[in-house]
């Protein structure tokens, strides 16, 4: 008798609770969806809510959630839609970007959603993908559900990667630095462990698996021997691809990076012609590019390749010729820049080296997004303003 009067008392709380709009909706969606970031490429990482609207003023009811899982399948709604099984008829679907409307590896999502006899979908952002491109809208609206868009800027953020490698044929580039207040990354001998405090260094391993793969220089492979790993707590598995711009494949096969090779994959972009039995014997990928005059390898025809292969989301981890480098192609799409409350002054290594800058309005410009507090340090995240 008890728990049928809390459960009564339950069901008045909840009744009164407001009803939530689109948008807070779509924000659970992008939210799960931000869950396959780094780990579902080549695909998009998309989420799904199934919501049962409640009688006149009662709540609504969730009934499934999904995201796209590792390797990009299961897809989103195919999750959801499993979760919710007869509970999905006369539902709303928020989806975070527009299902697709082709047969793959699997049928298409909106026919799944079609068939599941939803009533009606809320779509974040449209998927510029030629084989969907609002034809996943189309075939819901031909099926008598009804379509509506919302929110269309946090849907198209959260997936900048994906449809920066589907309109532009690269992939999003995230430029990570670590510096103190004044832009120092070392002292002038060198010694640059550890600027930063454990609470900086662990968000750093995040932002590793976030992104689909992680990019150094050849200088700093040889001088710090990274691992390029996911060091969190049970995260190793989501590591991203380790990249090394290696133009003269000078990397040593002694190295952390490839003795690691076969249990996170190791690519090295280098010039053309150049072959090391050695290093493919390890597991290494030898992915080949032009090079410039200076016989670097070319950074724009560098993340083309990636893109071919899949890649949609690059961080940028390299020291400041790397940054440098980066930034006078114009290919630095966000920065996470970590910030130490300490000094080093002008015998210390500049974060960033010359980029041509000779006026104020040839400053390449970012718009903050955040700031967080890490300890001691700060991550400020920027995105670049074009």
């Amino acid at each position: 008798m008890a728990r049928s009067a809390a459960t009564r008392r339950l069901r008045t709380i909840d009744a009164r609770r407001p009803k939530r709009s689109d948008d807070d909706y779509l924000g659970v969606a992008l939210a799960l969806a931000g869950r396959g970031l780094g780990n579902v490429w080549p695909n998009p990482a998309v989420g799904c809510v199934l919501v049962q609207p409640g009688l006149d003023q009662t709540a609504d009811l969730i009934v499934g959630r999904g995201w796209t899982q590792p390797g990009g399948r299961p897809h989103a709604e195919t999750m959801a839609l499993a979760q919710a099984g007869p509970r999905a008829r006369g539902a709303t679907a928020y989806v975070s970007l527009e299902p697709c409307a082709h047969h793959g590896q699997t049928p298409p999502c909106a026919g799944a959603l079609i068939s599941a006899n939803v009533a009606r979908v809320v779509i974040a952002a449209p998927d510029p993908d030629a084989r969907v491109n609002g034809r996943g809208a189309e075939m819901l609206q031909a099926a008598g559900v009804r379509v509506d868009w919302a929110n269309k800027s946090a849907g198209e953020a959260l997936n900048a990667g994906y449809l920066s490698r589907v309109k532009q044929g690269r992939p999003l580039v995230t430029l990570k630095l670590a510096s103190t207040l004044d832009g120092r990354i070392a002292l002038g001998s060198g010694e640059s462990k550890w600027i930063t405090g454990p609470q900086a260094r662990a968000r750093a391993h995040l932002l590793r698996a976030e992104h689909d793969a992680i990019l150094i220089g050849i200088g700093t492979a040889l001088s710090d021997n990274p691992d390029l790993t996911c060091r969190l707590p049970g995260m190793l598995g989501r590591s991203p691809v380790r990249v090394v711009l290696d133009s003269n494949l000078r990397l040593p096969s002694a190295s952390r990076l490839v003795q690691g090779a076969r249990n996170h994959p190791l690519w090295l972009l280098t010039g053309p012609k150049q072959k090391n039995g050695a290093l493919e014997k390890h597991g290494a990928k030898i992915l080949a590019a032009p090079v410039d005059e200076q016989g670097r390898v070319d950074l724009s025809a560098a993340l083309a390749v990636l893109s071919g292969l899949g890649i949609t989301r690059v961080l940028v981890e390299g020291g400041s010729a790397v940054a440098t480098a980066f930034l006078n192609a114009s290919l630095v799409d966000h920065l996470a820049w970590f910030r130490a409350p300490g000094l080093i002054g002008d015998d210390g290594l500049a974060v960033i080296g010359e980029i041509g800058v000779a006026t104020l309005a040839q400053m390449p410009r970012f718009e903050r997004q955040r700031i967080e507090p890490l300890g001691d340090d700060v991550l400020e995240s920027y995105v670049h303003r074009a």
